[in-house]
């Protein structure tokens, strides 16, 4: 039987010689295609090749019968509904890799760019002038680079800036001691990098932690005459904010390829002398449009014919039975480790998990990758998936240790996930209910009864009279619909937890509210 190939996006030539060399696939190639058209015909297809042009969206989808594989030649997939693929049981898959080189040389060659005024002095010099004096430049070498995000891009940016003489300084919360060492690099808490750093480049995905992660106050904080750089995510760094610290003196120049609002044509930045701009070129070369494309077609190829998956987004490499079966299991571990990624505190050293009962009939390995793919993924989006999670986790030095026993205490079923940093340990206990109900049943030495999913607040208290109303009444007049509350404590009138799942997200002001409150000793916002 035939597979029927649509490719809707511009893909490289390469790309599609890859699928139309195999007899078994007829590939069409229709890059003019409306949503309505897309979804008229998809159902003819049994994979779908794009780029970022094409939204694959849940009525697309919905659409596919037929369809088994959505491949995205490119990191992102903010363009295809992966939660929709996943209840339709179609693969999802991308490039993480293929777009690495292009973008940190992208990088190195803006901060160049910015030390040297070069754009600056390469327009003076096509209107005729000849102005050595207003273009003097500063030397990278010597200078503290200060990354934030060290994943594949940042670790090829500090390796190019090793090899110029700079300094580098790290902050990643994956990232362990030893292997910023190994890498020759300091790694050290954000605080430090902004303090410290004479130039600031970021790498990180645009998430709810990172969306201005460097704005008025970080600025105030940071060496006069700092040069900042994004070439990562759009509002990662504050634009405003960078305006006025630029106008101000404070930072010297910046160096942009990605922004806020795309294209940014009211950016104050535009209008700046001191910052050098580009229209998002970081994956803009031949090689990894080439690269990115090449990927994704043998990724699909290889699926459609059996031999495998490849950088999935949204599915373990599990036997489609056994993946119905253990479905809710995968869920579970894949939240337990989000968890944990978004309550630990420091950089995660050493991960065990210990499988308890029943659950040991199952294979354990996909499980494990779950556990590390939740863990990870709130930092690194969509570079980390099913296939590569241990590997990166290996990459950054995090050891994975896996325990089990079918010595059943308190439960059928455990999964035990206990996370050690530099600065303390935490561990989360989930299972199942009635073989299907997630539910996590204690978080470090707490016992409690609560539901992974959507916004949870988890916060850290005293165990004294009044403290859930007076939660639950700032809450309340936040307008913050509550779910549902689960409290666990060691003893009378000693530590406790509060868990709190609630309808809506919950803005910074209010969580400082509740951080203030009396005899709140911390608190957590998780997101899954």
């Amino acid at each position: 039987m035939a597979f029927r190939v649509l490719i809707s996006d511009s893909l490289s030539k390469e790309a599609v010689d890859i699928l139309e060399k195999e007899k078994e696939f007829k590939v069409d190639v229709n890059t003019k295609l409306t949503p309505e058209e897309l979804k008229k015909i998809i159902k003819d297809y049994d994979a779908l090749l794009v780029r970022s042009a094409t939204k694959v969206t849940k009525d697309i989808i919905s659409a596919g019968d037929k369809l088994k594989i959505i491949g995205r030649a490119g990191v992102g997939l903010d363009n295809v509904d992966v939660e929709a693929a996943s209840k339709k049981g179609i693969i999802v898959v991308n490039t993480p890799g293929g777009n690495t080189i292009s973008t940190a040389e992208h990088t190195f060659s803006m901060m160049l760019a910015l030390s040297r005024s070069i754009p600056q002095a390469d327009l003076s010099m096509k209107k005729g002038e000849w102005e050595r004096k207003k273009f003097m430049g500063t030397e990278v070498y010597g200078k503290i680079l200060g990354i934030v995000g060290l994943g594949r891009i940042g670790t090829e940016v500090a390796k190019r800036a090793i090899s110029f003489g700079m300094k580098i300084l790290a902050y990643d919360p994956y990232l362990s001691v030893d292997k910023a060492k190994e890498l020759g690099i300091e790694p050290a808490d954000l605080k430090t990098v902004i303090a410290r750093s004479d130039y600031i480049t970021v790498h990180t995905p645009l998430t709810d932690e990172t969306k201005h992660m460097i704005s008025d106050k970080e600025f105030d904080a940071m060496k006069k005459g700092v040069r900042i750089l994004n070439c990562a995510r759009g509002g990662i760094i504050d634009e405003n904010a960078l305006v006025k610290a630029i106008e101000s003196g404070k930072v010297a120049g910046a160096a942009f390829d990605v922004y806020e609002n795309e294209p940014p044509k009211d950016s104050k930045l535009t209008k700046l002398d001191k910052v050098v701009l580009t229209p998002h070129l970081g994956a803009s070369t031949e090689e990894a449009q080439v690269n990115v494309a090449i990927e994704v077609a043998n990724t699909v190829r290889d699926v459609l014919m059996g031999r495998g998956v490849r950088n999935a987004a949204n599915v373990p490499c599990v036997d489609p039975e056994m993946y119905k079966v253990m479905e809710p299991y995968l869920k579970l571990a894949e939240n337990i480790g989000s968890m944990q990624a978004q309550l630990a505190d420091g950089h995660i050293r050493k991960v065990k998990i210990r499988y308890v009962g029943d659950i040991l009939k199952y294979d354990l390995a996909p499980l494990t990758v779950s556990i590390m793919k939740g863990m990870l993924t709130p930092m690194l989006q969509e570079t980390v998936n099913f296939v590569n999670a241990l590997l990166i986790a290996k990459e950054r030095g995090i050891a994975v240790v896996e325990a089990k026993t079918d010595q059943i205490q308190d439960f059928a079923s455990l999964i035990i996930v206990e996370v050690e940093t530099e600065k303390a340990k935490g561990l989360i206990c989930g299972t199942l209910f009635t073989k299907v109900d997630p539910r996590i049943v204690k978080i470090n030495e707490f016992y409690v009864d609560c539901v992974p999913e959507g916004n949870m607040l988890i916060a850290f208290n005293k165990d004294v009279p009044g403290i859930i109303g007076q939660i639950g009444t700032i809450l309340g007049k936040n307008s913050i619909n509550i779910a549902s509350v689960s409290f666990g404590r060691d003893e009378k009138g000693g530590k406790a937890v509060s868990v709190w799942n609630v309808d809506s997200d919950v803005s910074k002001n209010v969580l400082e509210e509740i951080r203030t409150a009396k005899n709140v000793e911390g608190l957590k916002l998780v997101k899954l």
